[in-house]
This record gives structure tokens, C-alpha cells and sequence, in this order.
């Protein structure tokens, strides 16, 4: 029996079925064929929703192509570039909560038998996928694809090369009007900016966890091939409801497994370390940051997508895309689960054949991947004792052992101001606290001022430290998600101006230079700082959200829900 015919059918429900009635629903419909959600995520200032009622026009021709009944709805989506250097980056990550709530919300109030998840930025992968596993009714993921790649005086940009330019505008390496003439062709159209930055990663990490179907993460956004993709969406969806294929049929514990080694491979953004483990817990899959560093020392790194290397989202496309670059990977005996179940009502096993690497410049050979382990390290210490992250990919040699002095700031405003009037120096180490979960709140992303170290050409003698997170744009020494975070005390909260702290990412290791008594003596003395906000939902966030160790979820798995 269909979720809908449970609400909408028979004698007791009379009522429910006028309203439908009143939106124009046939009665030879109702409750005979799947009600099919079309979550569209479009907006009119994001530039990778800005096109998605197109793409969510697609899903639902799909959706009556197969014989099913589509009904469209909204979700939020904000963009974390527009967001980038200001008070409205709290707000990024404390939406993906937003955006699941109110899929769930939507999606049981309707009893909707299946779900279309039209999406494409940073927040709202994550939220959608957050969604499809806490309902655990059959879904699939299409995004918006990636925007092409920009152009600046005969070379390719994108909006991380743009955010550079401050720092090189500031140094007098760029005059404002060569910025501004950047500034109109790096990112030229609609879709995911268009490197291997947090969206993209997610996008194409939904297709290695089985919960989109090839070509979801690098199919370019203006290719007419994204539009069938969204067809073939929406027929899926009908099917996977008439098979009774669910999100907790694919989303397994070694479905996670393939997603992380693929992860590694591509070395996606430093979120994903967020936003895996968020998708996992609706499930009640434990997924620590320790499991994502024993990964990476077994995955080999195949890809540099920007932020890097000098590829594109439109680079990997050519090359296979993410199919290719799993097959690659299966090359190596016990790096993927191919039993593993997708959206496609196949196997991924069954699904690789044929998805060969087109350009083995873009996707190393297995043999001969840019580094033996993946692209993102944990490193664990004194400073960190749960754990924090970095893209070692994106790290200079240099710099993967170091020792820094700490300059410290409570604020990324003030670091960014520091760093951009000469005030930071080679040796010196960021550190930026109380910007974590609940500090910040919402753990704003730090790419203003590692764009700002990177475009005063200090990338490789000065890293940065915080309990805050990067953008996937992100390159350099930036070590990020600091766990416990400032606002919960620990050796973090207590670093003072001065301090060394010595880092070596090969042995996974950080830790602050300061003998215990002094440690005792200062956390003894520590008082937590007040929150940053006074009303409104993040107050209601800061009171609920868990470290970013744990994914920074406000919600915990419940055996037995739906």
C-alpha cells in the first residue's frame, strides 16, 4: 500500500482529497499511483539554484513519465561565497538542519511516497541527504551540476582565484581594476562554483554512497545531458517506490566506506568531515573522524581539482567522472565494496563497467596516483584530543611539518584585518578561536583569511589554526575543526599570543608547546566567553549542536523512528 493512499483514500479521508481536488489532482490518481516530492532548492540570488526550477521541471516529467504523481516544494539554500567574511557565514551551516527539518516536515504531513532531492550548494546535499535517511522513504539525489569553468586574461579562474585577489590587491600585486575585470569572468554562469569545492564534493559523493546516479556530481550544469539526467531522476524515484528500495537499503556502513576512499581520491573539501558523519548518524552508523584518517592512509590521491591543482569540475567531466575514478580505485584489491545497492536498482559493481578513465592527466592512473594516502589528514594531540582536519593535498612540502608561533584572535574579522595590513609574518601561526559550532555560532568558514595569507604570498610560511571550518576553496597550511572547540575549554581555549605550536601532518600530530602546569594553571582560570548572538534561531542552535567531531548535529538517531 502507498504512503498516500493511507491519507488519501477512502471514506474517512474525504476532507484530505478535496484539497487535493482543489490543486487540480485527478481522482483516478490519488492513492493509485506514487506521490512523488519534488524538493526544489531554486532561489534567485544563489548562482547554483538560480536554475534549478529548469532541473526541477526535468525530475517531474520524469516522475510522470513513469507514472507517478509529482508535487513540488521548497527548501532554503544559502550561498557560502556571498556569506564569506561576514556575520551572515554563521548561518550556513546551522540551514542544513533547517533544510532536512523541513523536508521530513513536509514529507510526513503529505505521507509523500517518494522524494526528488533537487539540489546543489554546500548545505543542502548534506540536508537533503540528512532527510532521505531520517524518513528512510525512497529517494534520489539530483543536483544542479557545476557552472564552467572561468576565464581571465587567457587563463581559467574560479570564485577561489577571485577571493585571492584581496590579498594580492592589498600587496600590491593587483590594481582594483584588474580585480574587477576577474571579478566578471570567474565564475561566467549558473551552477556549483565549479572546483572540487564542498558542493561539488557532495554532489559527487552522493553518487559514490549509491543516492544519485552517475554523473550527479560533474555533469556541467548548461549540458542539455543534466536535464535528461533530472528525467531519469524522477522515473527512478517512481520506481524505486514500486521496487520498495529505501535510502537505509543503500546507505550502509560500507556504502559510507566507498564514500570516504572516493573522498580521499578526489581530496573533496574539509566539510565532508562534517557532513558524512551527519548523514550517518540519522542512520545510527557511527562515523568518526578516526575512521576517515585510517581510510586515507590506504586511498591513494587520483585527482588535484582546484583548489589543488589547475583542473575543473568540467576536467573531471571529460575524464569519466566519478564512475571513472571509483572503477580506477576498484583497480586495487578491498577499495570499494561493489556489493553495495543504488538509486539505479543496481549494484555498483554492476553499474562500473564501462565507466573507463577517458584522461589519465585528470584521473591518475591507480599506479600512479599524486600521493599514496588521500587527500584530507586527521591529526590528533594536546591541542586537539578528538581531532582536527586538514587538506594535506592542498599543502605545500614545506609546510607539512612546521612549527609556527601563535597569533592569536577570538575573531576571523580581526585575523583577516591582521593579515592583510602586514601584521602576520613567515613563522607565524593564525589562530583563530571561538568560532567553532557553538562559538562561532555555526562554525563559519576561514577563507577570507586563508585567502588572504595565500594572495600575500605568505602560503608557505604561515599556516592557520582554528575551531571554525574552510571552504572547499581553501589551499594551503589551514588546519581546521579544532575538537572541543574554544567555547568548551581544553588546551584550544587556553593558547596565548607567543605560544609554539608544532605540526606534522605525515604522523597525524598537533600539538601546543607548553609544559602542564603552565596548561593546569590557565585552564584553572579560563571562564567560557559569552555567546555571540542574543535572540533568534542561533541561540536555539548553539543550545543543541554537538561538536564537529560528531558531524555537528542537533539531532541523534532513535532506534524504532518511522
Amino acid at each position: 500500500m502507498l504512503n498516500s493512499e493511507k491519507i488519501y483514500c477512502g471514506v474517512e479521508h474525504a476532507d484530505a482529497r478535496s484539497l487535493l481536488y482543489a490543486t487540480g489532482h485527478l481522482p483516478e490518481n490519488i492513492g493509485r499511483k506514487p506521490l512523488i516530492g519534488v524538493v526544489n532548492t531554486f532561489n534567485e540570488i544563489v548562482p547554483g539554484h538560480f536554475h534549478l526550477r529548469g532541473i526541477a521541471d526535468a525530475a517531474k516529467q520524469g516522475v510522470l513519465m513513469a507514472g507517478g504523481v509529482p508535487v513540488e516544494f521548497p527548501a532554503i539554500a544559502i550561498c557560502d561565497g556571498i556569506t564569506m567574511a561576514h556575520k551572515g557565514m554563521m548561518y550556513p551551516l546551522p540551514s542544513r538542519e533547517l533544510i532536512a527539518d523541513s523536508i521530513e516536515s513536509m514529507t510526513m504531513a503529505h505521507a509523500l511516497d517518494g522524494l526528488v532531492l533537487v539540489v546543489s550548494c554546500d548545505k543542502t546535499v548534506p540536508g537533503a541527504l540528512m532527510a532521505a535517511a531520517r524518513l528512510n522513504v525512497p529517494s534520489i539525489v539530483i543536483s544542479g551540476g557545476p557552472m564552467p569553468t572561468g576565464h581571465y586574461r587567457g587563463e581559467v579562474s574560479d570564485y577561489s582565484a577571485c577571493i585571492e585577489t584581496v590579498g594580492k590587491v592589498h600587496n600590491g600585486d593587483m590594481t582594483p581594476e584588474e580585480q574587477e575585470e576577474l571579478t566578471q569572468h570567474c565564475c561566467p554562469g549558473c551552477g556549483s562554483c565549479s572546483g572540487m569545492f564542498t558542493a561539488n564534493s557532495m554532489n559527487c559523493l552522493a553518487e559514490a554512497l549509491g543516492m544519485a546516479l552517475p554523473g550527479n556530481g560533474t555533469i556541467p550544469s548548461y549540458y542539455g545531458e543534466r536535464l535528461g539526467l533530472a528525467k531519469r531522476a524522477g522515473m527512478r524515484a517512481v520506481k524505486m517506490v514500486e521496487e520498495n528500495l529505501r535510502p537505509r537499503d543503500i546507505m550502509t556502513e560500507a556504502a559510507f566506506a566507498n564514500a570516504i576512499h572516493v573522498d580521499m581520491a578526489i581530496a573533496g573539501s574539509t566539510n565532508t568531515t562534517l557532513h558524512l558523519p551527519a548523514i550517518a548518524n540519522e542512520l545510527g552508523i557511527p562515523l568518526p573522524l578516526k575512521t576517515f584518517d585510517e581510510i586515507s592512509k590506504t586511498t591513494p590521491n587520483l585527482c588535484h581539482i582546484s583548489p589543488n591543482g589547475h583542473h575543473h569540475m568540467d576536467d573531471l567531466y571529460r575524464a569519466g567522472g566519478i564512475y571513472a575514478v571509483m572503477n580506477e580505485l576498484n583497480k586495487k584489491e578491498g577499495m570499494l565494496d561493489t556489493g553495495c545497492m543504488t538509486v539505479a536498482g543496481k549494484t555498483l559493481g554492476e553499474l562500473l563497467p564501462g565507466h573507463d578513465v577517458r584522461d589519465y592527466t585528470v584521473i591518475r592512473h591507480i599506479d600512479d596516483p599524486y600521493s599514496a594516502q588521500g587527500g584530507l589528514a586527521v591529526l590528533f594531540g594536546n591541542l586537539a584530543p578528538m581531532g582536527c582536519v586538514v587538506k594535506a593535498a592542498a599543502v605545500a612540502e614545506k609546510m607539512m611539518k612546521h612549527t609556527g608561533r601563535a597569533r592569536v584572535f577570538n575573531y576571523m574579522e580581526d585575523a583577516t584585518q591582521a593579515i592583510l595590513d602586514g601584521k602576520i609574518v613567515p613563522g607565524d601561526m593564525v589562530v583563530i578561536k571561538c568560532e567553532g559550532p557553538k562559538g562561532g555560532p555555526g562554525m563559519r568558514e576561514m577563507l577570507s583569511p586563508t585567502a588572504a595569507i595565500v594572495g600575500k604570498g605568505l602560503g608557505e610560511t604561515v599556516s592557520l589554526l582554528t575551531d571554525g571550518r574552510f571552504s572547499g576553496a581553501t589551499r594551503g597550511a589551514a588546519i581546521g575543526h579544532v575538537s572541543p572547540e574554544a567555547m568548551e575549554g581544553g588546551v584550544f581555549a587556553v593558547i596565548e599570543d607567543g605560544d609554539t605550536i608544532t605540526v606534522d601532518i605525515p604522523n597525524r600530530t598537533i600539538n601546543l608547546n607548553v609544559d602542564d602546569e603552565t596548561l593546569a594553571k590557565r585552564q584553572a582560570e579560563w571562564k567560557r566567553p559569552p555567546l555571540k548572538v542574543k535572540s533568534g534561531y542561533l541561540v536555539k542552535y548553539c543550545n543543541s549542536v554537538s561538536s564537529a567531531a560528531t558531524g555537528a548535529v542537533t539531532t541523534t538517531y532513535c532506534e524504532g523512528a518511522f
